[in-house]
């Protein structure tokens, strides 16, 4: 008997394979590890393309501060990392407690010492190390205790230390020197005492004085400001040397800038931190611009006689600590004949 094709189950229909399945034969779970490799690939890629912009990136930064540093003589990078370190250890001893800065006058202070006293016995003088640093140490808190008489009494203290010490070297065979030379020996190390040991106290007496954190504050913005303006305006206009034979990078474009920096910083300081009228930041400006000016060529004249380029290179991109004082210490000596005239 034939049996009926409608009592027939129904025949299910077969299975649609996907459209990758169907295109290539390859099972659908087969695409998927070619996705990730693709996407790796792919992170891979834009991975090593950022390596490479970063990379030239680096290149430019490196090409446009060694072309800064060529005309500059400094690493400028360096130079501003130190600068607001220091700037900012300076702000908030002066504001918070003004004796913590006696720390840092101390550090200061000897560091130079020690830096001109170790650049003239790379010249040949005999310039005793040890109480030329002791001294410069102990006339911070004399100054700031005891004021203008304790300044005056550890400046002679320490003179005559070092004087006495090289004269007790000449026992010692290494020690002996001729007249001649004894007496260059001596000349320079009382120099070191009334340059960087006398000026720098300076800073010290100022401190003391009732309201002297702002005026140091007030002048070391100051000096700034005037080393700002001749850097800048001197990197960017600089073409007639000012001192060729001393400092062959200043130009007469950068003092140009250093004035109306300190011009403009002195009426501001004046007038918003030290409460003094405007006209008296002008003169405030104009001082320090000549003094710090005086201080730089200064110590670039010692330098070049010397034969050295940098007291030190114990601040990367400045030098050393009297490379970033030459401006500095004679400033704070007319700074404080300001202070006591018109205060």
């Amino acid at each position: 008997m034939t049996e009926d094709s409608s009592s027939r189950p129904p025949t299910p229909p077969a299975a649609t394979p996907p459209v990758g399945a169907q295109a290539s034969g390859v099972p659908s779970r087969r695409a998927k590890p070619r996705s990730r490799d693709e996407l790796r690939a792919q992170v891979q890629a834009t991975r090593a393309d950022f390596e490479r912009q970063v990379q030239v990136r680096k290149a430019q930064l490196d090409a446009t501060n060694e072309r800064i540093a060529a005309r500059t003589g400094r690493n400028l990078i360096l130079a501003i990392v130190i600068g607001v370190a220091v700037g900012a250890v300076v702000v908030v001893s002066l504001i918070f407690i003004k004796q913590l800065f006696l720390v840092f006058g101390i550090a200061m202070i000897g560091f130079a010492a020690f830096e001109l006293a170790q650049a003239f016995r790379g010249s040949g003088r005999r310039v005793p190390r040890i109480p030329t640093v002791a001294s410069a140490i102990g006339i911070v808190p004399a100054a700031f205790y005891l004021h203008a008489g304790g300044q005056l009494v550890a400046l002679s203290a320490g003179i005559v230390l070092v004087v006495l010490w090289r004269l007790v070297e000449l026992v010692v065979p290494a020690g002996r020197a001729g007249p001649k030379a004894l007496g260059l020996d001596l000349l320079w190390s009382v120099f070191v005492q009334l340059y960087v040991t006398l000026l720098g106290s300076f800073v010290i007496l100022l401190l003391a004085e009732d309201g002297g954190e702002w005026w140091v504050l007030a002048f070391l913005i100051l000096v700034v400001s005037v080393d700002t303006g001749a850097y800048v305006s001197g990197l960017s206009w600089g073409k007639h040397p000012m001192a060729p034979t001393i400092s062959p990078k200043k130009t007469w474009e950068g003092f140009a800038g250093a004035t109306a920096a300190a011009i403009i910083a002195g009426i501001l300081l004046s007038v918003f931190m030290i409460g003094e009228p405007w006209w008296f930041g002008i003169l405030f400006g104009v001082v320090v611009l000549l003094t710090a000016t005086a201080g730089d060529l200064a110590e670039s004249l010692i330098k070049r006689d010397l034969g050295i380029k940098d007291m030190s290179s114990w601040l990367p991109g400045h030098g050393g600590f009297l490379d970033r004082l030459d401006s500095i210490l004679p400033s704070a000596a007319v700074t404080y004949v300001l202070f006591l005239i018109f205060r």
